[in-house]
């Protein structure tokens, strides 16, 4: 509960409100996001994750640094890092260029050779695990309790980590060259071609940010993340990035009671503080991609309690069902959104039913659209396999007293009798359902 009662009036106020004109509904949208945000900002969890990743990105900073230099140092574009690094640095102020030269002379002198096999290994690790830290806060952000399997974390995050830097300095470079080629040249030198070229120019490196940011929100949480969500909360991060890294600049220049009281120790805290900031603002766009793909979320109230009994053995049952049914017709695989609606069930409650009919291996995922498949043939499952799976399992068989004990063991004769009446296969059951409406 957020103690503050301000914005309790003022999210009142907002929710209740009817706009009638088009500049008003727009304003009005924009309002209930930034109120999101603002309750979000209050209840301080996104900004724990922000801080854990400070830590993250200070271990695995050398290494991810390393592989790039190295990924870049194959193409014989390894000397763009440093002012690449030295504009994400920009805003430490003076010190950004020392600190700059000390990090890349560092990373220079790293050499991948000597490490043998198992340093290799562990350079790789280090770098895919900071990948990893951020996709568990981007999950956490989208409500989403699965991770990716270790295998495919590895091969994905790393081809990233070693075709991004490429990608990012090839656009880079065709920029230089095309600013530098006869034919823009000329053109610069009649207007207004002159000012559009240089407005261009200047404005990649933000166009840069926001469609790394983009891609960000897109590829690493582990759900479909629809290109208008991505799209919005990498624009509204790397707008809001901009003007952090200008306002740091300017507070970084006047603050110089840092370095009177902290000496030399002064650029390590600005450093913190200045990734503490960006994963802040990367995390809160990752936040609006999520409320823009799910506004029910915006208000407040839409934290979806969990299935009773009933409803989690129904569901199970209904999703056997729907995804046996479209097995035996030969139909696509659902995928999860399209079972989502077709069921008009709370996402939440899906994501468990099938995260347990996946555990039992009644159920497979396949990657990416998560398409929904039956696991073994569909004669080879009972029914009351599924109706059993979708009631979970003990949090700790062996815990309780003797009373505890004998209820478990009541439970589980009532399971095994009830079970008794389910033993006809998916198969039969679908069957069955189908022979009145044939």
């Amino acid at each position: 509960m957020i103690p503050n009662s301000y914005y309790q009036r003022l999210h009142e106020w907002v929710w209740r409100r009817e706009p009638k004109t088009p500049g008003a509904r727009l304003a009005l949208h924009a309002a209930r996001y930034a109120l999101a945000l603002t309750r979000d900002l209050l209840e301080g969890e996104i900004n724990l994750r922000a801080m854990s990743l400070v830590y993250t990105t200070l271990l695995s900073l050398v290494p991810l640094l390393a592989l790039a230099f190295s990924v870049l140092k194959a193409f014989g574009v390894h000397n763009s890092l440093e002012p690449v690094l030295l504009q994400l640095l920009r805003p430490l102020g003076e010190q950004a260029e020392e600190l700059t030269r000390q990090i890349v002379g560092f990373v220079d002198r790293m050499r991948v050779g000597v490490l043998g096999s198992v340093g290799i290994v562990l350079l790789l690790y280090t770098a895919v695990s900071m990948v990893s830290k951020v996709e568990a806060s981007f999950n956490y952000i989208w409500k989403i309790d699965r991770t990716r399997g270790f295998t495919q974390r590895f091969s994905e995050y790393l081809l990233v980590l070693m075709v991004g830097p490429v990608l990012v300095f090839t656009a880079l470079g065709l920029t230089a060259s095309v600013r530098n080629s006869a034919v823009v040249a000329g053109l610069m030198n009649i207007e207004p071609f002159g000012s559009m070229i240089l407005l261009l120019t200047k404005s990649v490196p933000y166009l840069l940010i926001v469609a790394v940011l983009t891609f960000m929100y897109g590829f690493i949480p582990n759900t479909r993340v629809r290109l208008k969500a991505a799209a919005i909360g990498g624009l509204f991060a790397g707008i809001a990035w901009q003007s952090a890294s200008v306002l740091f600049a300017n507070v970084v220049v006047k603050a110089g009671n840092y370095n009177a009281i902290y000496s030399g120790f002064a650029i390590v805290i600005l450093l913190l503080l200045w990734i503490y900031l960006g994963w802040a603002i990367i995390l809160f766009g990752c936040r609006l991609a999520f409320y823009v793909q799910h506004p029910r979320y915006l208000e407040g109230r839409a934290e979806t309690p969990p299935p009773g009994s009933r409803e989690a053995e129904l569901l199970a049952l209904r999703v056997m069902a729907e995804v046996g049914e479209c097995f035996i017709e030969g139909r696509p695989p659902y995928r999860f959104e399209e079972l989502q609606r077709r069921l008009a069930a709370p996402a939440e409650w899906l994501e468990r039913a099938v995260a347990l009919l996946v555990r039992a291996q009644l159920l497979a995922e396949a990657a990416p659209e998560r398409q929904l498949l039956p696991a073994r043939d569909l004669a080879a499952i009972d029914v009351a396999q599924v109706w059993l799976s979708s009631r979970g399992g003990w949090s700790d068989p062996a815990a309780g007293d003797e009373h505890e004990r004998r209820a478990r063991a009541w439970l589980a004769e009532l399971e095994r009798r009830a079970a008794e009446t389910g033993r006809s296969s998916l198969r039969e059951w679908l069957a069955a359902d189908r022979a009145p409406r044939e």
